[in-house]
């Protein structure tokens, strides 16, 4: 008898101290735990309190067919761009130059037709080249020199801003050579009419580029890769991941995205100059930035970013619906910035 009630003592013992007691949440922490899970979800509902609000300030006017088409071919640009800039934010890096790329490949492939007579599906690939180019020297640096990618990058702007210059002569193509010689670089401006919206080509390749970073980032091995690099690179590099290869395949990858949006920004409106982009950097960042994405790294969503860029849409015509003054507009953008980034920290302080 005895030797049973020890053995029930003991064996009440091992659950007790097997057993973890739970606590019941506040519902602010329920909330913090959602988004913790939920990468995306942050950029979603600060996209539809938007468009709540302005529905609410301005009328039905925001949620009209031709209204909607028109923000969202207003981010086409941004958010190719930011497709770009979310690959080296989530490797805890930041690249300036995304900008001055966009605009240096579309350069080259201008030059290449009008001042060197190359086809232009031809040209179109060496602007690509220039692209990846100009992304392997950023990555180079960054992972083999080990500088910091915002002195590599804030360089490397000032540089291919400069060479796009230089190499033209501050000269531009205008819209009537381009459509009688090089028609294929409007391509992208071409749209199509889906009840009562019209969407061009650039906005259908921006949706399938997003869908696509989408699927690698999220079922890939290099995607995987990336997030445990911008996470921690220490610890990645003593999994065995190959580091710094990485981190030049995420910059070059970069590059042929900003390649990507000169052809896209050509087609949209139908002139070449060195000019082009110069704000591409800022609003890459403030998409990916108010999408989720981490800037230390290793957590966020591609598609958090396109959510994040049709947010600064929706801002900009909301506003000038309502109030003339663009100002606003950049306020707002402004708050929303530093709003998301104090959420992404008080996300992160999260205690699992």
């Amino acid at each position: 008898m005895e030797n049973r009630e020890i053995e029930g003592l003991l064996d009440q013992g091992d659950r007790s101290v097997s057993s973890f007691e739970k606590t019941n949440r506040s519902l602010v922490q329920k909330f913090q735990y959602f988004l913790h899970a939920n990468q995306t979800a942050v950029s979603l509902l600060v996209l539809a309190t938007s468009v709540v609000l302005f529905a609410i300030l301005v009328g039905y006017k925001i949620f009209s067919a031709y209204a909607l088409s028109l923000i969202v071919q207003q981010v086409t640009i941004t958010a190719i761009i930011g497709a770009a800039q979310t690959l080296v934010i989530l490797t805890a890096g930041i690249d300036l130059s995304v900008g001055a790329i966009m605009a240096l490949s579309s350069v080259v492939m201008g030059a290449s037709i009008f001042r060197y007579g190359i086809p232009v599906p031809i040209a179109i690939v060496c602007g690509f080249c220039f692209g990846a180019m100009c992304g392997v020297i950023n990555g180079a640096l960054v992972a083999l020199i080990r500088l910091p990618p915002f002195i590599v990058t804030l360089g490397t702007l000032l540089v291919y801003s400069a060479a796009s210059h230089i190499y033209t002569g501050g000269e531009a193509i205008g819209a009537q050579d381009i459509e009688m010689k090089a028609s294929l670089l409007l391509l992208f401006g071409n749209s199509i009419d889906v009840g009562g919206a019209t969407l061009t080509f650039g906005v259908i390749s921006m949706v399938l580029l997003v869908g696509l970073l989408w699927y690698i980032l999220n079922f890939t091995a290099w995607g995987r890769h990336v997030y445990a690099v911008g996470d921690n690179p220490e610890a990645a590099k003593l999994s065995g991941l190959p580091v710094t290869r990485i981190l030049v395949t995420v910059y070059t990858a970069s590059g042929v995205i900003c390649s990507f949006a000169g052809w896209v920004l050509v087609g949209r409106i139908h002139y070449i100059a060195p000019g082009l982009g110069q704000f591409a950097n800022i609003e890459s960042i403030t998409a990916a930035v108010i999408g989720g994405i981490s800037l230390f790294g290793g957590r966020g969503s591609v598609l958090g970013m396109l959510f994040g860029a049709l947010t600064v849409g929706v801002l900009s015509l909301g506003l000038r619906l309502f109030v003339a003054d663009a100002q606003w507009a950049y306020m707002s953008i402004g708050v929303f910035i530093i709003g998301a980034v104090a959420v992404d920290r008080w996300v992160k302080r999260i205690t699992l």
